[in-house]
């Protein structure tokens, strides 16, 4: 199936720029399409949603191991978070249809083997790897059965993990691996960032990489492109006053248009390595410095730094030539104001 990632691991010119959904919809499949319109007048190029239950990802257990503590959803156990935070499945085929429409790739995150034959059932482009799961070996094999491109996060990860978490996916199928540098706090820091590290992933890895990102504003992701990031994935709602599990750390449409036009103008200002001028550069260089004959000289008069100068504008011969002249005469009367050339030496 050919989809907007295909350029990510072919020709590479274009940023592919991800809005994740999660949990922003806050229950309603109406709300969920008000997203995914948004989304794609913000300029999206693809829709992530997540696909678990909460009895897929954990038990329904009270005691100290299942709650949460020292996040933005401390005290709250995790069967709570993940029934209130998931996006039903029956949802999904729905919204992969509806952003197919408005001209949008659509995919998601399985949290296990069940999600991932789900999300086979509606024929997803490629899957997600959430950064939690990246350890999950099991997880990883059976995504990688299916043999479609994959997108992995790589939060909490150190550079072994990652890279068994790469083995694993290339050895049971996966020929088309994107890795996501992520700093897995909601919300991040800008200091923690350290998007050095994205062309580092790059080359270790031999795979496109790129930026899953949970600081507050465009910056960081902004700045990700510049170092070399393929992917931009940020969280997306309509409004952060709507609240919801995820709503505090996520764009709102404007912000994330604004993103995306920012994006885009740093793919333009990379270019390419090159030190040709451009035909503006060639008119301005006339605004450079040249030596004009500053005072009237004589015929036979020498030349000095009384008589020549260094000046704007570069209509006379370079200044590297000034060392030169010192001491030679002029072959004929010069006026004031003339650009001095070989000729007139």
């Amino acid at each position: 199936m050919k989809t907007k990632l295909s350029a990510v691991f072919t020709s590479g010119e274009r940023t592919y720029v991800i809005a994740e959904m999660s949990a922003n919809h806050n229950g309603s499949i109406e709300r969920a399409e008000q997203i995914i319109r948004a989304m794609a007048d913000s300029g999206a190029d693809a829709v992530k949603l997540q696909t678990y239950t909460a009895d897929t990802m954990t038990i329904p257990c009270n005691n100290e191991y299942f709650r949460i503590k020292g996040t933005l959803w401390d005290g709250r156990t995790l069967h709570d978070l993940y029934a209130e935070a998931s996006t039903p499945w029956e949802w999904q085929s729905r919204l992969k249809a509806f952003s197919n429409e408005l001209g949008m790739d659509c995919f998601s995150t399985p949290f296990d083997a069940t999600a991932v034959d789900f999300l086979e059932s509606i024929d997803v482009p490629c899957h997600k790897v959430a950064s939690f799961e990246l350890v999950d070996i099991p997880l990883l094999k059976k995504i990688a059965s299916t043999k479609k491109p994959v997108i992995m996060s790589t939060g909490m990860g150190t550079l072994s993990e990652i890279d068994l978490a790469v083995k694993t996916l290339r050895e049971h199928g996966t020929s088309e691996i994107a890795l996501l540098k992520c700093t897995s706090a909601y919300p991040a820091p800008p200091e923690e960032a350290n998007l050095r590290t994205i062309p580092h992933l790059a080359a270790a890895f031999d795979c496109p990489a790129g930026l899953s990102d949970h600081t507050m504003g465009s910056s960081v992701a902004v700045a990700g492109v510049a170092v070399g990031a393929r992917i931009i994935e940020k969280h997306f709602t309509l409004s952060r006053s709507d609240g919801g599990p995820d709503g505090t750390f996520s764009m709102e449409p404007t912000e994330f248009a604004q993103m995306v036009r920012d994006i885009r103008t740093v793919e333009r200002a990379l270019g390419t390595i090159c030190y040709d001028l451009t035909q503006k550069q060639r008119q301005s260089t006339v605004f450079r410095r040249s030596l004009f004959v500053v005072n009237d000289i004589k015929a036979g008069e020498a030349f000095s730094a009384e008589n020549v100068r260094c000046i704007r504008p570069g209509y006379g011969l370079p200044p590297r030539y000034f060392d030169q002249i010192l001491g030679r005469t002029a072959r004929t009367d010069i006026a004031r104001g003339t650009p001095l050339s070989w000729d007139l030496v």
